[in-house]
Order: structure tokens, then C-alpha cells, then sequence
């Protein structure tokens, strides 16, 4: 997906068209981390919908639940989709800073001859 050390560096378009796949491989990372978080808190929580999502939500932001969980397969459910929302944290700042922090490394590696113009 990137260019190797001894390659000239990306022009914009291309490291423009990295970045776009980046952010929505995240998008959709957070997107799946949200429905699995939505279903888990209506089903194994036993919330409504709208209040799943709120949870799931706050949860995943890193904000902290709102509902108070009574059963214990709930409580269980939240601390492990609390767990689970700090790794989805991690893995998404690495795709998303992915691009940036490699195209900073390249130039920063790059010999004088290899700038363009």
C-alpha cells in the first residue's frame, strides 16, 4: 500500500486517495464496533433501541455508560464492550494516522536528490 524506503515519495493525488481509504476503513470499524455494542446492550441488557445506541455510543466515545444495568449478563456485556471500545480506539488512530505518519517518515528518510522539484 505504500512506497518502499528506496522509492520516490507519493505525489498528493495518490496520498490524498490513502488517506480517503483510510478514514473510511475506520469509519467502518467504528461503525461495526457500534452495532455489535447496540445489539449487545439490547439484547443482553435487555435497553430499548434508541437507548442502546445511547449507551453504545457514549461508551465507544469513551464518555461512559448512561443507564444504569441491573442483570449481571449486562453488566458483564458493558465491561467487556468497554474493554473492547479502548482496543477499536487503538486500532483506528493506527489506520488513520497510518499515511500521515508514513509520509513524514519518508521525507524524512529522503535524500536532497530524491525531493521533486
Amino acid at each position: 500500500m505504500f512506497e518502499r524506503r528506496h522509492q520516490k515519495i507519493a505525489p498528493a493525488p495518490v496520498f490524498i486517495k490513502r488517506l480517503v481509504l483510510c478514514f473510511g476503513t475506520a469509519f467502518l470499524l467504528i461503525l461495526t464496533a457500534l452495532c455489535l455494542g447496540v445489539a449487545g446492550y439490547h439484547w443482553i441488557a435487555g435497553l430499548a433501541w434508541i437507548d442502546a445506541l445511547l449507551n453504545a455510543s457514549m461508551i465507544l466515545g469513551g464518555m461512559g455508560p448512561v443507564d444504569t444495568l441491573t442483570s449481571t449478563g449486562g453488566k458483564v456485556f458493558a465491561s467487556a464492550y468497554a474493554l473492547f471500545s479502548g482496543l477499536v480506539f487503538i486500532a483506528v488512530m493506527g489506520v488513520v494516522f497510518s499515511p500521515l505518519l508514513h509520509r513524514m517518515l519518508h521525507k524524512f528518510h529522503m535524500d536532497e536528490k530524491d525531493f521533486p522539484e
